[in-house]
């Protein structure tokens, strides 16, 4: 990241890469950074910078109007997809050999090459079956 990381940006991003499989609205991120000192303006104004330069992701959730915040930068998840419940809202990795033989298997049927930093799959996860 080019630009320079303040002291409020650097606790937000360190925030989201303590929690990797998590997805937050701004609102949640505020709320658990509020003993830091850090105004709701502030992690607004850090997520759409940390946003623009690609270091976090931004997805909304079926049926509500929040959008909710990810670490794409978090080595965890650097070259995992991601499967998002659409019930409970938990975000997790799908496994690696599932996900490589899927990528893989796209690209050779389709010639279509999938980003994996900004793909999220949307279904109901096993705890909530």
């Amino acid at each position: 990241m080019a630009e320079y990381m303040t002291g409020q940006r650097r606790q937000l991003l360190d925030f989201l890469h303590s929690n990797p499989d998590k997805l937050f609205s701004a609102a949640e991120i505020a709320e658990a950074l509020a003993g830091s000192g850090i105004s709701v303006s502030a992690v607004y104004r850090n997520l759409a910078r940390l946003e623009k330069a690609g270091v976090i992701s931004r997805t909304a959730k079926e049926g509500r109007r929040e959008v909710y915040y990810s670490c794409v930068s978090a080595d965890c998840c650097r070259e995992r997809l991601h499967l998002t419940c659409m019930k409970c809202g938990d975000t997790f990795h799908m496994d690696q050999t599932v996900s490589e033989r899927m990528l893989k298997t796209v690209s050779k049927v389709d010639g279509f090459k999938i980003d994996k930093h900004k793909t999220v799959l949307y279904g109901v996860c096993k705890n909530c079956n």
